[in-house]
């Protein structure tokens, strides 16, 4: 094979980087399954990490784990010819895990997935010569056919006809909760976020939209799910302390001096929580490619999220420079959607309201700020109120503003407790709808829903 028939050309840290990629976007590895060949790499050790990735996945239909490819190697290599080869395998895996340093991630996938549907032309053009030299002129069509199809997405969509019975099949959204069971139940979230769906917060400054981001990646660990925290206004330390509280039902301004009474508590807890990572960018400096590749560092490292939580959208850096903020705004909420697709977990952000959005007993998606682009792009839109004088006894309204999955319109009366980031449903309340909310005027929202409770129950004494 000559040189332009493989990777040689690039280089060896490209060669690794194309492995690196196998094991951290398992869609593009199937692609490359169909175009590549194990002997483009020049590397011995990649060519047969390769040969092993792809057999693995062509007898049992998934690619293997970190975990499950060292004991391929170490099984494969066992004897004392191979211990070369065997350690070097080794620490390039081990390697891949400890510094990952995959920043171009998304060149090399584009590049070298583009170089392999080129060598597949290039083998079928040649195929096609021997073809015709041979007066087999109508196999040719075929061989081009396969060349032209051979390294693109695997599925060609939804058979309307033909995959009927797809349709009638329960999905898995595989949702994870957000903690309030009036919100989480079947007809509205129907048990929460689901995979590759995006929900955005909404609220006026200083009403609790980061408090609430921690009390659902709370709920998520303490039902073992792993939570990956992104913040770009606090510290790392802070958002910490903020789960401590939550987690040990200690508020955050005591969590220091209480530190023992934290650490026994995690160590005497019987329940099996997920792990939490917390990571933390200067306002305006993460973009969309920056999450994707910690997020893909991450799994280098055996760590898979079932949670994005990031503490906010309405501060990343977009990728795009654009005359208007609303555009650069919709940008990002529109690559978080794709990278939420795309790697098939849920995603949680808040969005800063408009300044009428402050005064309003209700925010809707009409006082989402800047770019109501941010709306249209989200599964689930739900947003917090509440007044000055309702932060003293800790009352507020949560609103099902926009709902992909169920009902939306619907209000919740809220208690937040922000010394514990802790959210809940007001007792002996009901729910209500926007509508009956803003017909209220000055009357209480809460001694509203107690009356409607009564009538309800048919109780009409005070």
């Amino acid at each position: 094979m000559n040189q332009s028939a493989h990777f040689k050309k690039y280089g060896k840290s490209y060669q690794e980087k194309i492995f690196q990629a196998f094991i951290t976007d398992k869609n593009w590895a199937a692609q490359m399954c169909e175009v590549m060949t194990p002997e483009y790499f020049e590397l011995k050790y990649l060519k047969f990490l390769t040969e092993n990735y792809f057999n693995f996945y062509i007898q049992y239909k998934s690619f293997p784990s970190m975990p499950a490819l060292l004991n391929i190697v170490k099984e494969e290599l066992r004897n004392d010819k191979d211990l070369v080869l065997r350690d070097q395998i080794v620490d390039f895996l081990h390697r891949i895990r400890a510094n990952p340093d995959i920043g171009d991630l998304k060149y090399v996938k584009e590049n070298s997935l583009d170089f392999c549907r080129k060598q597949a032309m290039k083998e079928a053009l040649e195929k096609a010569v021997e073809l015709i030299a041979t007066d087999k002129v109508e196999a040719v069509i075929g061989v081009m056919k396969q060349a032209l199809s051979a390294g693109l997405p695997s599925t060609i969509g939804h058979d309307f006809f033909e995959d009927m019975e797809n349709r009638f099949v329960h999905i898995n959204r595989n949702p994870v909760p957000t903690g309030l069971h009036f919100l989480d139940k079947d007809g509205i979230l129907n048990g929460g976020l689901g995979r590759g769906e995006i929900g955005v917060i909404t609220a006026p400054t200083g009403v609790g939209k980061s408090h609430f981001l921690v009390s659902l990646g709370a709920e998520a660990i303490k039902r073992g799910r792993n939570v990956v925290h992104y913040t770009f206004e606090l510290t790392e330390n802070v958002v910490g302390i903020r789960y401590d509280s939550h987690l040990c039902n200690i508020p955050s301004d005591e969590i220091i001096k209480r530190k023992d009474e934290v650490i026994k508590a995690y160590k005497d807890n019987d329940e099996e929580y997920g792990r939490l990572i917390i990571k933390e960018f200067p306002t305006g400096s993460a973009s969309v490619i920056t999450l994707r590749n910690h997020i893909e560092k991450l799994m280098l490292k055996s760590f898979a999220p079932n949670l994005i939580i990031i503490d906010y959208a309405d501060i990343m850096r977009s990728t795009r420079k654009f005359d208007s903020l609303r555009h650069e705004l919709k940008l990002i909420y529109e690559e978080l959607r794709n990278m939420s697709m795309e790697m098939n977990i849920p995603i949680w952000t808040a969005s800063q309201s408009n300044k009428e959005g402050s005064t309003s007993n209700v925010v809707g998606l009409e006082n989402m700020s800047e770019a109501y682009g941010k709306a249209m792009v989200a599964d689930v839109v739900v947003t917090l109120s509440r007044k000055p004088e309702e932060k003293a006894k800790g009352v507020a309204r949560l609103f099902v503003a926009k709902n992909r999955a169920g009902k939306d319109g619907i209000l919740f009366p809220l208690h937040i407790d922000t010394s514990q980031s802790r959210f809940s449903i007001m007792p002996d309340s009901e729910i209500t709808t926007l509508d009956e909310a803003m017909a209220m005027g000055n009357v209480s929202l809460k001694e509203k829903l107690k009356e409607k409770w009564k009538e309800v129950n048919g109780d009409n004494n005070d």
